[in-house]
């Protein structure tokens, strides 16, 4: 991406021209080491936000969006960097997630929210985000250490025409998702408290969010994934109990607003986990419903992202890469030739099972070497899908006959079962007596197994479901 190569010249520039910058930060109080001004943190997080928007999409409903904003700028207005661009934004993401970009740019994926119980717990999420913003812990990181890492990866992007070659969009993506130490967690925690409290949330809830997340990390450790949350931020065993004493030793008596009823309300009808209308890998086949289309994946890894679909071979040295584009086969094929580094062979109409297309030989050259390949473009439900097999120039031949069979393999979907599937849903019910969690669970039945609707629930499964509103998981069926 060139706007991180030319922020990480700028950085390496403001390297060489002093050996020392220090500066007062403006949440702590303390002087620390910082070679990035706080004009070039919010150019970052400016040119990032549409990168991650494209990426990983935004959740779709405006007034769950307004919520979520709302309650982040008048956290923001009270923090001590009020002047910041403040940006918050909810994203369709199943992940239990969220984060944090240089300048004031907020994230979080429904995902996180279906397993939040209360706005308190909301508010403890983006107050530990704006921490990590008003701390200044992304730009004191890289002023640190990060300075070679955006280096490289910005090398990793090859070019525009190979910029998802095998995940490399998602690798570009670890700059934005920068790894804390405990020290900055511990930091974000207390500034969390800190501003949930400045508008009279429980900070106890902070507490309940971190004991959410080691449960879903306990239940990822099975076999399942490791919430984006934890893998990107730390978890001290005793992160909970942290919080519950930095919670005592305070002066909170007046921060008693949980607001549980209201929260649950606005999640209520959200989407539960992945949602299948986007693309699923079943059967030794990628299914997309949305757009009615199926590829054999031939044994490779897929990565399905909101703009492409990658399938990825097993030692991770070729890819091919579903993305739609514009025009006909044709046009799609010359404006593809007619980049920089990019020499396209002799292009050859074919039929991909019963759509016409076309299909050429490649070569790109890049920083890091050549790459070889052949890329297809079919025309298809009044889309052109642009089908991109590469490896390295070396590395082609060997892989080029499963790359055209997954390419060739690009069909309309006609299993009525597929193209109906619909994502599971979150339900919110009133219960109007007290329950065990088995009679809750027999009562109100749930389309995914009892340990996860304890967890989103925040209770075990020896609980008491008391009187009043709570959280299950129904099918589309």
């Amino acid at each position: 991406m060139p706007h991180l190569r030319r922020v990480a010249a700028a950085l390496v520039l403001a390297g060489a021209a002093v050996t020392t910058a220090c500066a007062v930060n403006p949440a702590t109080g303390s002087r620390e080491l910082s070679l990035v001004s706080e004009g070039q943190e919010i150019q970052m997080g400016r040119e990032s936000d549409p990168q991650i928007v494209a990426q990983m999409g935004l959740y779709p409903d405006s007034a769950v969006q307004r919520y979520v904003r709302d309650i982040g700028l008048r956290m923001a207005a009270r923090s001590e960097r009020p002047d910041l661009p403040w940006t918050f934004r909810v994203l369709d993401d199943p992940t239990v997630n969220a984060f944090a970009l240089p300048g004031g740019f907020i994230y979080i994926t429904r995902g996180i929210l279906t397993h939040l119980t209360n706005e308190a717990e909301l508010a403890g999420v983006l107050g530990h985000e704006i921490g990590h913003v008003t701390a200044r812990h992304s730009a004191n990181q890289m002023s640190r250490a990060q300075l070679a890492q955006i280096g490289l990866v910005a090398g990793m992007v090859f070019s525009e025409t190979v910029r998802d070659y095998a995940g490399v969009a998602s690798q570009s993506l670890g700059l934005l998702f920068l790894k804390f130490g405990r020290d900055d967690e511990s930091q974000a925690d207390e500034l969390g408290i800190r501003y949930m409290t400045r508008l009279g949330y429980d900070p106890r809830e902070l507490a309940g969010v971190m004991r959410m997340l080691s449960r879903t990390s306990e239940l990822a450790s099975g076999g399942g994934r490791v919430p984006e949350w934890l893998s990107t931020h730390p978890d001290p065993a005793n992160r909970s109990e942290s919080i519950l004493a930095q919670v005592a030793a305070g002066d909170y008596a007046s921060a008693t607003t949980v607001e549980r009823d209201g929260f649950l309300r606005r999640i209520d009808d959200m989407p539960f986990g992945p949602d299948p209308r986007e693309g699923f890998v079943d059967g030794g086949a990628f299914h997309h419903p949305g757009l009615a289309f199926r590829l054999d994946t031939q044994g490779w890894q897929v990565s399905n992202q909101k703009t492409a679909v990658q399938f990825i071979s097993s030692d991770g040295g070729a890819a091919v890469i579903l993305t739609i584009g514009d025009g006909s086969p044709e046009s799609a094929l010359q404006e593809f030739g007619g980049q920089d580094g990019v020499s396209v062979g002799s292009g050859t109409r074919v039929d991909v099972n019963g759509s016409p297309g076309v299909r050429a030989p490649f070569e790109a050259q890049t920083q890091d070497g050549t790459l070889a390949g052949e890329v297809v473009f079919v025309d298809y439900g009044g889309n052109t899908y642009r089908l991109l097999g590469l490896s390295s120039s070396q590395g082609w031949p060997s892989v080029a006959s499963t790359a055209r069979a997954i390419q060739q393999s690009f069909r309309r979907e006609t299993d009525p079962d597929v193209l109906s599937a619909m994502p599971d849903r979150l339900e919110v019910v009133s219960v109007g007596r007290s329950l065990s969690f088995d009679a809750f669970r027999s009562r109100y039945p749930s389309s995914v197994d009892p340990v996860i609707v304890a967890l989103i629930n925040q209770i075990d499964e020896t609980a008491t479901v008391e009187r009043g509103l709570w959280k299950r998981v129904v099918g589309s069926n």
